[in-house]
């Protein structure tokens, strides 16, 4: 059986590609008045930041699409986007195949990882385990964000 940090991490991205599934492809691409992103940017985010926390940060081999760190780093906004984003089928996609390549983890969870990293908020991160709940919390405020510009754009139907 996989560490409860894994099962939450599947837990939490299932909900989130379940709840995406059902968004209406023209809510996609909307960014709501006082917001930089929307719904289609939170989802590769979501998979560009956890590919360098559970996978670059952990000595494993990050997977990010040449494209994905000038459409989904930390800064950017489809406001700026010169390149195609990729379609809601791919980032549903990269998101499955990332929640099963997690279970590579499983039996290092607990040990350090090599370099010690702080994030932009001051959080000291120095272990597999840490990667991996930081990446929960990551997830789980981004989802959030997906649910509110999906029902503010239902106006926008």
């Amino acid at each position: 059986m996989s560490h409860y940090l894994i099962q939450q991490s599947k837990f939490v991205r299932k909900a989130t590609i379940e709840y995406v599934k059902e968004v209406n492809e023209n809510r996609l691409e909307i960014i709501p008045a006082g917001l930089n992103n929307n719904i289609k940017w939170h989802l590769g985010h979501i998979y560009t930041v956890t590919e360098k926390f559970a996978f670059q940060l952990t000595g494993k081999k990050a997977t990010v699409p040449a494209d994905f760190p000038k459409l989904f780093n930390p800064g950017t906004s489809p406001k700026d986007w010169s390149v195609k984003s990729p379609a809601k089928e791919e980032l549903i996609f990269l998101l499955n195949e990332q929640i099963v390549k997690m279970e590579t983890l499983s039996k290092e969870i607990e040990l350090p990882i090599k370099k010690v990293y702080n994030t932009s908020t001051g959080l000291r991160i120095s272990s597999v385990a840490a990667c991996l709940s930081f990446c929960l919390y990551h997830e789980g405020m981004h989802f959030g964000v997906i649910k509110t510009i999906n029902q503010f754009s239902q106006n926008k139907d």
